[in-house]
């Protein structure tokens, strides 16, 4: 059957075809092959690098604030309700400072949330803060239940703010700390997507390294020539390539410290120390609201102590001023029980919510004032690595693109005059 092409169209295929056979047209077609190889390896290469430049400034921006401030919002809910118990174990009219400070925690914890949901999309996290916002005018109208029936002296006072104690600690603060998780989480991916290795990188400059050794076997056995300086160059300039890329994504890596006893981890076990403390004490306090046998309430403030110091030895060290600051509180817990124990309420509720320098609470603000400041600076080095990782990576996208541009030009320049030996 004849081809509908025309003629001349018909006669250039003939030609390219029988041009494709010889020494010079496969000599072309491979040089032509290493050319776009390059060319495309360069805009891989730095696409994937911007990636991860692109990546630093969302840590910095967007991903660590937001994780930082899933933390505060835990500790300001969990500060609150420890502030309403103490108010109430005032008695009557609480002290302004008693009642600033449920305000405050208050307060702060409505900043928290809105910071930690900025900018927030999935579903999941509009859930969360969906339930936390519907919860948190319960908990604070069964507080003012409990308060206004406190100043009567009505005992019913203390079962409403048993109450909304329980709604805190069983869904408030669960969804709280859900949302804490789920920031720590993209937090641990954005840094993994930063140090992960270049895969498509690296394997478009293997492809292009490879392609050189070929066209040199090809020139080897067209001209018989060993070497061509355009084509070893571009071979030299694309395992620099390679190796300044591997040597990037490793200082980068070197940089970001997530490893088991890195920075990221230390933040996250410091901002865990922080929430045990703060639930510890709220059961403290609750202990002497409640004013019944002690013996489950002490088992979980135990509980939660052990955990609290484990996590501060993990984080601080067993000498460290955090862990001298836990152990100044827990004596100062004993008393407040002795007191208890000892048929001195009044005495028990002055040690638990006084002002003196070796009361409980006193003791409390000087542990959460020493793990904020742990956890500040931990915070300070996680930014410090992310910040690093990317002025390691900075020069990575024009570098490779600028270099193996070069590499395809050298090509052309190598490959052209044994091209013309057969032209």
């Amino acid at each position: 059957m004849r081809s509908r092409l025309p003629a001349a169209t018909r006669d250039a295929a003939e030609w390219t075809r029988r041009f494709a056979r010889t020494a010079p047209g496969i000599l072309a077609a491979v040089a032509a092959i290493l050319v776009i190889a390059c060319l495309i390896s360069g805009l891989v290469c730095a696409n994937q690098f911007n990636e991860k430049i692109s990546r630093r400034d969302t840590v910095l921006g967007h991903t660590e604030p937001l994780a930082d401030a899933a933390q505060r919002l835990y500790v300001a809910l969990s500060a609150a309700d420890a502030a309403a118990s103490s108010a109430f174990l005032s008695g009557g009219i609480e002290s302004p400072t008693v009642r600033a400070q449920y305000r405050q925690a208050l307060t702060d914890a409505a900043v928290a949330l809105s910071e930690a949901t900025t900018g927030a999309s999935d579903a999941e996290t509009r859930e969360i803060v969906a339930r936390i916002s519907s919860e948190l005018p319960t908990y604070t109208g069964l507080v003012e239940a409990a308060r206004a029936n406190n100043r009567q002296q009505l005992p019913v006072g203390a079962a409403y703010l048993r109450q909304a104690s329980s709604l805190m600690q069983t869904s408030v603060l669960e969804n709280a700390q859900e949302l804490e998780q789920n920031r720590l989480t993209r937090l641990r991916a954005d840094q993994e997507d930063i140090t992960a290795i270049p895969g498509t990188s690296l394997l478009t400059l293997l492809i292009v390294a490879t392609l050189c050794g070929y066209l040199s076997w090809v020139l080897l056995r067209r001209t018989n020539r060993r070497f061509n300086i355009g084509v070893l160059t571009a071979a030299g300039l694309t395992v620099l390539t390679l190796l300044w890329l591997s040597a990037a994504t490793l200082a980068a890596a070197q940089s970001i410290d997530s490893g088991a006893h890195g920075a990221t981890t230390r933040f996250e076990t410091l901002a865990k120390a922080r929430i045990l403390a703060q639930q510890a004490r709220t059961e403290e306090t609750l202990q002497l609201v409640t004013r019944g046998d002690l013996t489950e309430s002490e088992k979980r403030f135990e509980a939660r102590t052990g955990e609290l110091r484990s996590a501060v030895t993990a984080a601080t060290g067993d000498d460290s001023t955090a862990m001298r600051a836990l152990t100044g509180w827990q004596d100062g817990h004993r008393l407040e029980v002795a007191a208890y124990q000892g048929n001195d309420y009044q005495g028990a509720v002055s040690q638990s919510i006084g002002t003196g320098a070796g009361t409980s609470a006193t003791r409390f603000g000087v542990l959460d004032d020493t793990l904020r400041g742990e956890l500040e600076a931990a915070r300070t080095d996680v930014r410090d690595g992310v910040d690093a990782a990317g002025d390691a990576l900075t020069l990575s996208p024009w570098g490779a693109l600028v270099l193996l541009l070069a590499a395809a030009s050298a090509v052309v320049i190598g490959v052209w005059p044994r091209l013309k030996e057969f032209l």
